[in-house]
């Protein structure tokens, strides 16, 4: 039997209609979310890659006034991601990390969300050459060239680690003792823990004010947005692991 799957976590749009026991919504009201809540054990069969959209209310949040709807579509994910995951490692004020792919979706947020969110002391980032400008950009206090230079060789070490790359037998021996290491990407090498998002629309809430005072900017690849006809490019190009920040599939204008 043929089953229609609709790919798609995030969306960004305009409320079209409402079930008669949603509270927080009206029809009208510009919304942003992922519509996933459990991915892992509770996948959708009908994604967000379509012009329209069912999703239960508690996983959105009004769309923050100051972002178009292509920057909010690019955020939920990676944004609900980083927060819940740095929760995860009890992160907070005075404490420092070393973010793994500090230019990619979720690791362009982590810096972002360390500093003017949870007050780290230090924040470091790996990237290529040609990123390391963007890391600064967005907070980091030490960019480094995974091309020419070993994290985990630097005398340093961090109180977490946040691995969003899939290296976390490297990371794991670039934690201090008693320290945390986090990994969103292939198997955690102990005691480094996977970290499977449940997604929330309180997060988002929580987080719209960081982002209406651009303390928190979503990050869009130059290459990064694409019309629904060129969907396989877009999954094509993400598929290079180049891509800096996020794409974002964009039916509305």
């Amino acid at each position: 039997m043929f089953i229609k799957i609709v790919p798609g976590y995030d969306v960004a749009g305009v409320v079209v209609k409402i079930g008669d026991q949603v509270k927080k919504f009206k029809v009208g009201d510009e919304v942003y979310g992922d519509i996933i809540e459990k991915a892992v054990d509770h996948p959708k069969q009908h994604g967000t890659l379509a012009e329209y959209t069912a999703v239960e209310e508690r996983l959105l949040a009004l769309k923050p006034k100051n972002l178009s709807f292509v920057e909010a579509a690019s955020l939920p994910l990676a944004i609900e991601t980083a927060y819940e995951g740095l929760e995860r490692t009890g992160f907070s004020p005075g404490k420092s990390i070393l973010v793994l792919g500090g230019a990619g979706g979720v690791g362009s947020l982590l810096i972002q969300l360390a500093k003017e969110v949870f007050g780290a002391s230090r924040v470091a980032a790996t990237s290529s050459t040609g990123k390391l400008d963007l890391l600064k950009s967005l907070g980091a206090d030490l960019a480094i060239d995974y091309t020419k230079e070993n994290f985990e060789d630097l005398q340093e070490k961090f109180d977490v680690v946040y691995d969003t790359v899939g290296q976390s037998e490297r990371a794991v021996r670039a934690v201090k003792e008693g320290g945390s290491v986090l990994t969103i990407a292939g198997a955690a090498t102990p005691p480094a823990v996977r970290f499977i998002l449940t997604s929330a629309g309180s997060v988002l809430e929580k987080l719209n004010p960081f982002l209406e005072s651009q303390k928190i900017k979503p990050l869009i690849d130059p290459k990064g947005t694409f019309p629904f006809s060129k969907v396989l490019e877009a999954f094509s190009y993400l598929q290079t692991g180049r891509v800096t920040g996020k794409i974002v599939i964009h039916p509305i204008p």
